[in-house]
């Protein structure tokens, strides 16, 4: 069904009550009819996955400064706000080559696969004492029981944070997020603003204290890291910090709640799992494939940039409907609109970007996924759903609120 009146030109709509409930029919929509289209809004979006796959792995910027003026930068000045990007632009996230190569080079000497593998046992054993306590209570809601606990634990542990207000620092990172939606409400972008700064001091006074108290973490390893003599200056070490901080719970609370609830709407698959515990990995791969924890990504183009026939001038957002791309026909097959965890190119999915910016903790993640929903499966053969999933409002980040499970 059309989520937009077939007498207006059909564009990327996501406020409609159709599209909260279920974005993937209008992601089919715009991918079939426009998938590439100009926004009134002032961007452009691509939903294909060749195109997308190409956008991502194209070099182009992702620094909001090559902005062209227009409704962008229009609404920060109409909110009150600069228009200075999250963590004063300095995270991997926010900066293009060579900027981004030295960056990246020095962060991954300590956020190596084998510091993030060495994480696996903790991983388990917070996955174990969480079912624990689901077991006991008979099921409950699993995003405030395990999908945000287990992450959120899991990089503050492996950072090595001080102790701090987990209630507030919830709300700011959440807060953050917020910078990727695309939104130009003036009180949300005021409280992203205020956010950013709390956190950007909150996480220099963590690394400032971690000088003076080095362990065996991620973060002192950070602080001490260097390449030739090169080293990390105080605010580029604390935008990668809460960008690892961040970036390295938010998206994984959803590809274990989106994950677990596609194998509760699939009874076929799931069953198919509990017999081939096997397939968990692949699994993984499916569920990053069939319901993205991050649903767009953006670039900035600083020439013409030729795509499906269209010439989109310098300057402008272009936007990439991953989750869109991961369910292409095109690519993935007829079926690309089901659940099928031995999909044998699953892991040609696009969630975890692509080109210089693929996501930097994506074997973290992988292995959040694979503990959790492998373990969730194998000790709960009545898992079953007992409720109404409740949404979190978001549209690059959407994901469950809350998801109230029986076992």
């Amino acid at each position: 069904m059309s989520t937009v009146p077939h007498s207006e030109p059909l564009i990327f709509n996501p406020f409609t009550p159709e599209f909260m409930a279920d974005p993937y029919p209008h992601y089919a929509e715009l991918r079939r009819e426009v998938p590439v289209h100009e926004h009134p809004g002032g961007f452009w979006m691509l939903s294909r996955y060749a195109d997308v796959d190409a956008l991502l792995r194209s070099g182009l910027s992702v620094e909001q400064r090559h902005v062209a003026p227009g409704p962008f930068r229009d609404a920060y000045a109409n909110a009150g706000v600069t228009d200075e990007p999250r963590l004063k632009g300095l995270a991997l996230l926010d900066r293009d080559a060579p900027d981004h190569t030295r960056l990246r080079k020095l962060v991954s000497k300590a956020f190596t696969p084998r510091a993030v593998y060495a994480m696996e046992p903790r991983i388990q054993a917070l996955v174990d004492e969480a079912l624990d306590g689901v077991a006991a209570a008979g099921g409950g809601d699993l995003v405030e029981l395990l999908a945000f606990p287990l992450p959120f634990t899991v990089i503050s542990r492996m950072l090595g944070m001080p102790p701090t207000d987990t209630k507030n620092m919830r709300y700011l990172t959440g807060m953050l997020m917020r910078s990727v939606e695309p939104t130009t409400d003036p009180e949300v972008m005021r409280a992203v603003e205020a956010a950013d700064a709390e956190l950007f001091d909150l996480v220099g006074e963590a690394v400032t204290w971690k000088r003076d108290n080095p362990g065996d973490d991620l973060l002192s390893e950070l602080i001490a890291v260097e390449d030739d003599g090169d080293v990390l200056s105080h605010d580029e070490l604390v935008a990668q910090v809460t960008m690892l901080y961040v970036a390295g719970h938010e998206t994984t609370v959803n590809l274990i709640s989106g994950g677990t609830l596609a194998l509760l709407r699939n009874p076929g698959q799931l069953e198919l799992l509990r017999a081939k515990p096997e397939l968990i990995e692949n699994a993984v791969e499916e569920m990053l494939r069939y319901d993205a924890p991050v649903h767009n990504s953006r670039r900035i183009n600083l020439e013409p940039y030729q795509v499906g026939g269209f010439e989109i001038p310098p300057g402008s957002f272009i936007l990439a409907n991953l989750a869109g791309a991961n369910r292409d026909e095109e690519f993935f097959g007829p079926d690309a609109e089901e659940l099928r965890l031995d999909r044998e190119n699953a892991r040609k999915q696009l969630s975890l970007g692509g080109g210089i910016h693929h996501c930097l903790g994506a074997a973290l993640a992988r292995i959040e996924g694979r503990v959790a929903i492998g373990e969730v499966v194998r000790r709960f053969p009545a898992l079953a759903l007992n409720g109404e999933v409740e949404w979190n409002g978001l549209l690059s980040l959407r994901g469950a609120a809350r998801l109230p499970i029986s076992v």
